[in-house]
């Protein structure tokens, strides 16, 4: 499991999570996953791209977790 520290703000949106994590290539690749029902954001499948992500929740792509803290 991957931690990524939240810096500068109280939410970070999805799309850009995975693409500074680099669990996608990019921005496109990171909202076209989103966009399919691929990632999961504490369980639940997370189908907006632009949703907050806050500390202390935890996002499942291809088997890889990033826990925000």
């Amino acid at each position: 499991m991957k931690e990524f520290k939240l810096e500068g703000g109280d939410f970070i949106a999805l799309c850009d999570l995975l693409k500074v994590t680099s669990l996608t290539q990019n921005g496109g690749q990171a909202k076209h996953v989103i966009g399919e029902g691929q990632v999961k954001v504490d369980g639940v499948i997370e189908t907006r791209k632009r949703c907050k992500i806050r500390q202390g929740q935890l996002i499942e792509y291809k088997g890889m977790q990033i826990k925000v803290i």
